[in-house]
């Protein structure tokens, strides 16, 4: 059974149908996780996606949506504020609770952090709460819209640009904020508690994660994020941070989180199927043995999380090329000290190249540049490119490609 995804709808705090997402991993998950996303972003956000799909490996059902007035949910942005968003969070909990089951974790995302926090009463299935470069007072987000704020306060609204995207800030969200007492809900959390910050966050800065960590009575755990920006978007700063989660939950929601257990090959074969994540990306079961990612460049629609399949072609070349060589040297006695391969690769007319005679149209052209390192003479050298060209991959792809050696200067 493949990983499984579920687009749902339910009803938010203002009446209006809000768009969700539920990720669930190959078999019965251990647990649900709740998770909300960061100021006027959506469910779909690059960190939130690739947390989801991290926590899945790990068993974890993860429920995310779209707040009201955002992504793909109805409503009117202008018209919520931060009161609204907790309150959404609550429906959530609630539908939760009657169709998969009540979330055992709740994580949030910058504002949605914060936001997750002012919640947790209304979750008391929950175990354990995570934030995400959350600020300590909601009041904390008017610094993105700080120049507009004498007209919101004068004319009682303004549209300001958020993420390059127009939204509409009535005062009534400013009041709201105002009105917030956060770090009162941080001391009666009784949950466990995960606080993930960047240090050099430039957004929501690291001081905020000092005063939510005070605020909290134990069980209380601070992670460092070292060198990630405030959205998480390299994929290893969102992958780290949810093998962290799942690692961390083990404590408190039941059971032993670790990846479920992947489709295997039999030896001597290789299974290909959909890694459950992107458009393109497919995991490689080699032998039983070995697990590998392979996935298409965005310019060709992928998601550029692995290499892809004429990269691994050029990676099995160099390394049958570098295993013939070494083995060679070796019965030989040569005082081979290293060898490196580098394989490049493209299509061509086979009228434009020496290898080409007896070819018609375009063929596929490799480059190969060997590097044979240590004190060896011109002539073994020479020697130990012909051997190159021994290597079985070689002679496979030969046979309708055409591969070009040389030596490196």
């Amino acid at each position: 059974m493949a990983e499984r995804r579920e687009n749902i709808t339910f009803i938010g705090s203002q009446g209006q149908a809000l768009a969700a997402r539920l990720d669930l991993p190959a078999g019965e998950p251990i647990a649900y996780a709740l998770f909300a996303h960061c100021f006027a972003c959506t469910k779909d956000i690059f960190a939130a996606g690739r947390i989801a799909a991290g926590l899945v490996r790990h068993g974890i059902g993860v429920f995310r949506f779209d707040f009201t007035g955002l992504g793909a949910s109805e409503g009117d942005f202008a018209n919520t504020n931060f009161s609204s968003n907790i309150e959404d969070l609550a429906a959530a909990i609630v539908h939760m609770r009657n169709t998969v089951g009540a979330p055992a974790i709740l994580i949030g995302h910058s504002l949605g952090g914060a936001a997750v926090l002012a919640a947790a009463s209304q979750a008391p299935e929950a175990k354990a709460v995570c934030t995400i470069g959350a600020p300590a007072d909601p009041v904390h987000v008017v610094h993105n819209f700080k120049e507009n704020l004498s007209e919101i306060e004068t004319t009682g609204e303004a549209e300001v640009r958020l993420g390059g995207k127009p939204f509409r800030i009535k005062k009534r969200f400013l009041d709201d904020l105002k009105g917030q007492a956060l770090e009162a809900a941080i001391a009666g959390l009784r949950k466990a508690l995960l606080i993930m910050h960047a240090p050099t966050d430039q957004i929501v800065g690291v001081e905020n994660a000092s005063r939510i960590f005070l605020a909290a009575k134990h069980p209380k755990s601070f992670i460092s994020l070292d060198a990630a920006d405030h959205l998480l978007s390299r994929k290893t700063d969102a992958a780290y941070v949810a093998d962290v989660i799942a690692a961390w939950a083990t404590r408190y929601v039941g059971g032993v989180v670790e990846p479920a257990p992947m489709e295997t090959a039999a030896a001597g074969t290789v299974l290909v199927h959909g890694a459950g994540r992107g458009r393109l990306q497919q995991e490689i079961l080699i032998g039983g043995r070995h697990a590998l990612l392979a996935d298409e460049p965005t310019s060709n629609g992928g998601d550029d999380a692995g290499p892809d399949p004429y990269e691994y072609l050029m990676a099995a070349l160099g390394a049958c090329t570098a295993m013939t060589v070494r083995l060679y040297a070796a019965r030989k006695e040569i005082p081979l000290a290293d060898v490196a391969v580098e394989v490049g690769h493209k299509k061509v007319d086979a009228d434009d190249i020496p290898g080409g005679a007896g070819r018609e149209g375009i063929v596929d052209l490799f480059t190969r540049t060997i590097d044979v390192k240590g004190d060896i003479d011109p002539a073994t050298r020479a020697r130990l490119l012909e051997i190159s060209n021994k290597c079985p991959v070689h002679r496979t792809l030969s046979a309708s490609s055409v591969i070009e050696s040389r030596l490196k200067e």
